[in-house]
């Protein structure tokens, strides 16, 4: 009986072990995929704030004031002024439908009457 249960155990240690080394490379697998993610997010981070910084110097008010300066024959842009604004009580919304029921239907059951 004893030499049965050596062998188990044994054998229960060797898988264990097996286990322990198969899931050793799949953490460390899984650490590099982690870190390679990090770098690809920190180079579009990098990327995003580049572009927000180009967009901001693109939109700099002296420079589109300048742009609509050069091409004002060609687009015609004025300055927004207030009495340009409208208000909310200005806005036409549409009328609601109305439905317009003639024949009534009787749900219960009853036939519907002849017109």
């Amino acid at each position: 009986m004893r030499p049965t249960l050596y062998i188990a155990a044994f054998l229960s240690v060797m898988a264990l072990a097996f286990w322990a080394y198969r899931e050793n490379y799949a953490t460390q697998q899984a650490l590099r995929d982690r870190a390679g993610l990090e770098q690809q997010i920190a180079a579009l981070n990098e990327a995003l704030a580049i572009q927000r910084a180009e967009w901001a110097y693109l939109n700099r008010p002296d420079r589109l004031r300048e742009l609509v300066t050069l091409n004002f024959d060609r687009l015609g842009l004025l300055p927004l002024e207030p009495h340009q604004l409208g208000s909310a009580g200005e806005v036409a919304f549409p009328a609601a439908a109305v439905l317009d029921v003639t024949r009534p239907v009787d749900v219960i059951g009853a036939q519907d009457p002849q017109p």
